[in-house]
Order: structure tokens, then C-alpha cells, then sequence
């Protein structure tokens, strides 16, 4: 496989894609946020000063998904055709986050995908940071695509933690 945002030069470019073919294009992501258990079971009964710190991550998390063009420099601006966002509480101190993210498209939105996963994470930190600066964001991973020439990936194994 080679690969393609260098030009002949070495020079970072944007990859041409006029000549590809639209493809339905779906990826999703994981990740997680480990935490104190009192930091999740404030989360879990709503007792952060902040709010609704899973609502607030959700709604982050999306609009990531639609401005990563803006952050990582050689994405191609998508017309995202659907995000979102799953959260797991597992006892005692962990919240698993999902990103899905779909478009109709030339290029695939894996970028997108661990974007939404990484930002949804951050909103987390950010949001309870004042009562736990031991957490930590981790195993943020692409899961599967599909879609496009490279055609079906899904990860084979999970990480085990």
C-alpha cells in the first residue's frame, strides 16, 4: 500500500479524488475515559456542576465529526450524511464511546469517525476535570469501514485493558 498525500517530490498534498466513484462510506470508532468511580457515579446521577456531561459530549462529538477538514489538514470537507454517538458506563470508573459517521462520497470518513470519539472524550475531561485530573483518555481506534476501493475493514481483536 502506498501512500498517497506525498507527491513526487515528498511534499505533503491533498489527495486528488475527482475521478473516484460516490460510495456509501460508513466507520466507527472507540474509545474510552477512565475515571475515579466517584467521578463516574457523579456523572451517572447527574451531580456535575457543568451539566449533562454525556448530552454535552454527544452534541461535541458531532460537530467534530463535521469540522474535521478544518483540524486535520489534508481532509477533504465532507457532507457528513450521519453521526453519532454511544456511550457505555462500565463500573467502576470507565465510559466507552462509540462514534459512527456515514456520507455518500469519494473519500471515507474514518477521520471524521475518531474525530467524534476523540473530541466526545476531551468534552468528558474537560467537563469533570475540576473534580478528577487522574483521568485518562485511551484506546481511541478505528473499528471498521466500509465502502470506497479499500474496500470492508473491521478490527480483528480488541485491546484488552
Amino acid at each position: 500500500m502506498e501512500l498517497t498525500h506525498f507527491d513526487e517530490e515528498g511534499r505533503a498534498r491533498m489527495v486528488d479524488v475527482s475521478d473516484k466513484s460516490e460510495t456509501m462510506r460508513v466507520a466507527t470508532a472507540r474509545g474510552k475515559v477512565e475515571m475515579q468511580p466517584e467521578t463516574l457515579e457523579r456523572i451517572r446521577s447527574g451531580q456535575i456542576a457543568k451539566g449533562d456531561v454525556l448530552a454535552v459530549a454527544q452534541v461535541a462529538g458531532i460537530m467534530a465529526a463535521k469540522q474535521t477538514s478544518q483540524l486535520i489538514p489534508m481532509c477533504h470537507p465532507l457532507a457528513i450524511t450521519g453521526a453519532k454517538l454511544n456511550f457505555e458506563i462500565v463500573p467502576p470508573g470507565t465510559i466507552e464511546i462509540e462514534g459512527i459517521v456515514k456520507v455518500t462520497g469519494k473519500t471515507g470518513v474514518e477521520m471524521e469517525a475518531l474525530t467524534a470519539v476523540s473530541v466526545a472524550a476531551l468534552t468528558i475531561y474537560d467537563m469533570c476535570k475540576a473534580i478528577d485530573k487522574t483521568m485518562v483518555i485511551g484506546e481511541i481506534r478505528l473499528m471498521e469501514k466500509t465502502g470506497g476501493k479499500s474496500g470492508h475493514f473491521v478490527r480483528k481483536e480488541e485491546i484488552d485493558g
